[in-house]
């Protein structure tokens, strides 16, 4: 079925929105974006919708559309949907196409050699492409199309944190950990330390908000 311009105008927005380009907090103003994608504000509207039923943007009464802020229990509840996607990957990791485990170690090299050129903002979107990678080895439409939502939605949470690099750069070495772990066919040791870096990943995103929201 083909996709609407609307649905196409939202998955621009969700990959600005994953790429950091739209934080958390921005007006999306209909004029500036309708000129820039060169739709007409009825589409917009109707791209605007979508995005509120995925939790990534919200409207305020006449004020407008804005990128939505995260709260802890977002948070929360996103890295709970997060380890039975990406579990439910590693499962499956020993019967996964090769294609598909070769993405797993393309995003580690990709977050690797964009930390040696200190773009940390890079670094976190081949974060999430390896996140994205690990579910994917499930070999199921439906929990990639659920990964592209909630890792957008992820970015937002992102945003949380004063320093990319503190936030990013200790999970590089445990991203290679993870792909060697699943390269050696280790994949009892892989959900589990899946399940500790998540819970780790977790705890520092809260623990900052908490701090800032006093």
């Amino acid at each position: 079925m083909a996709r609407s311009t609307a649905q196409r105008v939202a998955d621009a927005l969700r990959t600005r929105i994953e790429g950091g380009g739209l934080p958390p907090g921005t007006q999306l103003s209909e004029e500036a974006l309708g000129r820039d994608l060169g739709v007409s504000r009825n589409t917009l509207r109707e791209a605007f919708r979508l995005l509120i039923h995925e939790s990534l943007v919200v409207h305020v009464l006449n004020r407008g559309v804005f990128v939505r802020v995260l709260e802890p229990a977002d948070v929360t509840d996103i890295y709970r949907v997060r380890a039975a996607l990406e579990t439910a990957g590693v499962r499956a990791a020993a019967d996964a196409a090769r294609p598909l485990r070769d993405a797993v170690g393309r995003a580690v090299a990709e977050g690797e050699r964009a930390a040696a050129g200190h773009d940390w903002r890079e670094v976190g979107s081949a974060d999430l492409r390896f996140h994205r990678a690990l579910a994917a080895l499930a070999g199921s439409a439906r929990i990639d199309t659920a990964m592209d939502r909630l890792l957008a939605e992820l970015r937002l949470a992102f945003h949380a944190m004063p320093s990319p690099r503190r936030f990013h750069e200790p999970f590089l070495a445990r991203n290679r950990a993870l792909a060697a772990l699943l390269d050696a066919g280790a994949y009892d040791r892989a959900e589990a330390e899946l399940t500790s870096y998540l819970d780790d990943a977790r705890t520092l995103i809260l623990d900052v908000m908490r701090e800032t929201s006093r």
